[in-house]
């Protein structure tokens, strides 16, 4: 990720966290949350172009995650444990405040951490999930009424054990299917008609479908050697135990409903990401819930991988959102 540089335990919130830090301590902050199933890794093209342009980068393997502590207890996984943990990041690393920038779950807890502590997280930069509006009633409920019989993956994973054991099973081959069925090279109308075919109890497996064997160009085998590594360290249940918490989270943050986020924001997405195409309307009302909007950029061709499938792109929208809010 960065030839001189290795990860660290920083002690924070409770549990030991492996963080990477690279780049002058005097230097504006940048601080990486990955998505699910993903780690530290998953931002090792950006590491050294930010750090040439001047900026610190802090990347942590987030709690649950990688060689990062894994708390047993589902609720050690709610919403304020995952803001909290960068928060006393942040305390850890003497850092007063920081641009914040997450990839899928990873978004969520950084569009969050602006709203929470827009005195520690000053700018936030959102990646292939925008801030949604708080939703009327609890999320599985909400998708129990949506999908009906119908196979949902959020769904699938709130019980303990079943996905945990077949994601588990094979780890390299979860891993493989998982991100290439998720890339931009993946026919996104096919595979949105093919999960919404699915029975409730299809599983992971049959939601991504058959994907090729070769690995498409922004995956190198040594890449996802990276990533099996980590996830047969550290396991999927402590990953899924984010998606356990959707219902306790939309309790926690009843008192930020309606609340706006002001700090300088951008929204990055691909426009072949099959989690996002469909959130085009609030896509386009975004600004009415984050009226610090700054950008929104679209990577054409990038599937839900966005930095790593096309991270010249990217970082190039990155940092001129950094130049754009610095100046």
């Amino acid at each position: 990720m960065y030839a001189s540089a290795a990860p660290e335990v920083v002690h924070t919130n409770g549990i030991a966290m492996s963080v990477l830090d690279v780049g002058d301590s005097g230097h504006p902050v940048v601080l990486l949350c990955h998505g699910f199933p993903e780690c530290m890794y998953s931002w090792r093209h950006q590491v050294e172009p930010l750090v040439e342009a001047g900026y610190r980068v802090i990347v942590p393997d987030q709690r649950g995650y990688g060689a990062s502590d894994a708390p047993e207890d589902v609720a050690a996984y709610d919403i304020f444990h995952l803001v909290g943990d960068l928060v006393g990041l942040l305390d850890a690393k003497s850092v007063e405040a920081a641009t914040i920038v997450g990839h899928d779950w990873g978004s969520m807890v950084a569009w969050h951490a602006a709203q929470f502590r827009p005195d520690r997280f000053h700018r936030v930069m959102g990646v292939s999930v925008p801030h949604t509006p708080r939703m009327p009633i609890a999320p599985t409920e909400l998708f129990e009424m949506a999908f009906k019989d119908r196979f949902f993956y959020m769904l699938y994973f709130q019980e303990p054990g079943v996905a945990d054991a077949e994601l588990g099973a094979d780890v390299r081959e979860t891993m493989r299917r998982t991100l290439c069925a998720g890339a931009g090279e993946t026919d996104l109308v096919a595979a949105t008609a093919r999960a919404a075919g699915l029975p409730r109890d299809a599983g992971w497996f049959r939601m991504l479908g058959d994907v090729p064997d070769a690995l498409p160009g922004w995956l190198s085998d040594a890449d996802l050697d990276e990533f099996t590594r980590s996830f047969e360290r550290s396991g999927f249940t402590g990953p899924l135990n984010w998606y356990r918490n959707l219902d306790r989270n939309w309790e926690l943050t009843a008192p930020w409903q309606g609340a706006r986020i002001d700090v300088p924001a951008s929204f990055v997405y691909g426009t072949a990401d099959a989690v996002v195409v469909p959130l085009g309307g609030v896509i386009e009302t975004l600004a009415e819930r984050v009226p610090g909007l700054v950008s929104t950029v679209a990577i054409e061709g990038a599937g839900h991988w966005t930095q790593q499938e096309k991270p010249a792109e990217f970082t190039a929208a990155l940092l001129e959102f950094l130049a754009a809010v610095d100046a």
